[in-house]
């Protein structure tokens, strides 16, 4: 008898979506709507279709580990439900794949066996009370016993928070003088080791289906359940990193043909003022940019599904990682306010997928690297590679790069200037944001020399365009507000009116 997980990959996709659309159905529209948590009986549902196969090596029970398939494994289920997706994602690039590459083969088979059989989840906890974005200064620390490890610390917002069978714990060691190492460690823990205690979970501004908190650790591990130090702690970190944000593009596919789909349905049904609502210009610019976003999170699927293979080592692909992650779920966004609001009211009922799209969305700009932070640091990988070329042009610089060369040809009025020796964190960050479209603006040239829809691949180009020639006019713009301490004093505007009391 075939199994899910062996059967062909067509037949396992259909399957999946039957099996989540159900799901949801039961879940959704009704008062359930606000309720927090993921119900066992509609992550049963979906788990009957095996969706963590995708991240399991063949020889454990698995499909292989193909990208393209896990990227579309992801793309259904946010069609559907962006939590899910997120909670697959979370799942599958921060857990099965870390394990998958670094740990122990004992561990491996524990780990994979109990997913195929008992559909067992994972996730990953990096993330400290006081060190947020700044996770190489992480206070949990482990020391050496003479059975294995004991590690301590507190962590949070780690997704699937109490819910989760196994999590991939980091931590730093401590030496004998108490001090911590700078080297991060990663250890596999599951729920039979005991020692991890959910001190409270949190009242979290969407994604409400996905359970998070602050979690108290002291616990004991055994030997084994320690990532062998093959290479740096940091290194296997970026690796991580870079190949979950490689993937981003699969949760953001499915979420943005969702949202352009109930776009398109909507204002074809929709009269205002006797016309269609279709026929409207600014309605037609807003389904343009609807389907730019669509067409460039193709591309970046595209993209990802050779980049992030299983056997690459993702560590020194920061540029285009950190551009996909930002760009993608900047679309995701925009995509979500736009379409509110050729909804109107009926966009703000908590009990249909539009509504939801705005809070359920917003998170993806923050966690695994805020956008900003991201943004800086595409410019800063750009400015060093320029500084280390002895190049300060940029267009000849981006036309040289593979990762930009037709984009920068195609907007190369926009890019035809010099870069000086220092910039302010808000040029960096506007000038992170024009090149992180400019990446994805390379993707499109590529999904369109493969054969994609000609119309859709221009409309994207267009809109990439544009966004990057307006990004790049905040960059040379030459007013910048500062922050004022006490605005108050002298502000208060009732004061100032003509008929005040």
């Amino acid at each position: 008898m075939t199994t899910v997980s062996q059967s062909p990959a067509t037949q396992f996709i259909t399957t999946l979506q039957e099996r989540v659309r159900s799901a949801v159905a039961s879940l959704y529209p009704d008062a359930r709507a606000a309720r927090r948590g993921m119900p066992r009986e509609f992550l049963d549902k979906v788990l009957t279709a095996d969706p963590l196969s995708v991240f399991i090596p063949a020889r454990f029970g698995g499909r292989g580990q193909n990208v393209a398939e896990s990227l579309t494994m992801l793309e259904t289920c946010s069609y559907e439900s962006l939590p899910l997706s997120l909670a697959m994602g979370i799942n599958g690039a921060l857990f099965l794949q870390p394990v998958s590459r670094h740990g122990e083969e004992a561990v491996q088979h524990e780990v994979f066996t109990r997913f195929i059989e008992d559909r067992a989840l994972g996730g990953l906890m990096i993330t400290e009370p006081d060190y947020g974005s700044d996770a190489l200064q992480m206070r949990t620390r482990f020391e050496e016993t003479s059975t294995g490890y004991r590690v301590r610390g507190t962590k949070h917002w780690g997704g699937l928070t109490g819910h989760a069978d196994f999590w991939l714990l980091t931590a730093r060691g401590q030496t004998s003088g108490g001090e911590l190492e700078r080297n991060i460690s990663f250890f596999v823990w599951d729920k039979s080791l005991g020692g991890i205690e959910v001190e409270e979970y949190y009242e979290s501004l969407g994604l409400y289906m996905i359970p998070y908190g602050r979690n108290r650790i002291d616990t004991n591990l055994p030997h084994a359940r320690r990532f062998p130090p093959r290479t740096s702690g940091v290194r296997m970190l970026l690796d991580l990193l870079h190949r979950s944000r490689l993937q981003f593009p699969g949760m953001a596919m499915g979420f943005l043909k969702r949202l352009l789909d109930e776009a398109v349905a909507q204002v074809r049904a929709r009269a205002v003022g006797g016309r269609s609502l279709l026929s409207y210009d600014q309605v037609q610019h807003r389904i343009a940019e609807l389907q730019a976003a669509y067409t460039t999170c193709s591309a970046m699927c595209a993209y990802a599904a050779e980049a992030a293979d299983i056997r690459n080592d993702c560590s020194s692909t920061a540029l285009s990682a950190n551009a996909i992650k930002s760009v993608v779920t900047d679309m995701m966004q925009a995509a979500s306010q736009s379409v509110v609001q050729l909804f109107g009211a009926q966009g703000y009922r908590l009990d249909r997928f539009v509504g939801r799209a705005i809070v359920d969305s917003r998170p993806f700009q923050i966690f695994e690297g805020s956008n900003d932070i991201l943004y800086h640091q595409i410019s800063e990988a750009v400015l060093k590679s320029m500084t280390k070329a002895k190049q300060h042009l940029l267009y000849r610089y981006l036309r040289a790069n593979e990762l930009t060369q037709r984009a920068a040809e195609y907007c190369r009025s926009a890019l035809e200037f010099s870069i000086p020796g220092s910039l302010s964190q808000r040029k960096m960050v506007s000038l992170g944001e024009a090149l992180g479209r400019l990446i994805s603006l390379e993707m499109v040239f590529t999904l369109g020399e493969r054969g994609y829809r000609p119309e859709l691949i221009e409309n994207a180009k267009a809109a990439l365009k544009h966004q990057i020639t307006t990004r790049l006019s905040s960059y040379h713009h030459a007013e910048e507000p500062n922050a004022i301490e006490d605005y108050e004093d002298n502000s208060a505007w009732l004061r100032f009116a003509p008929s005040a009391p």
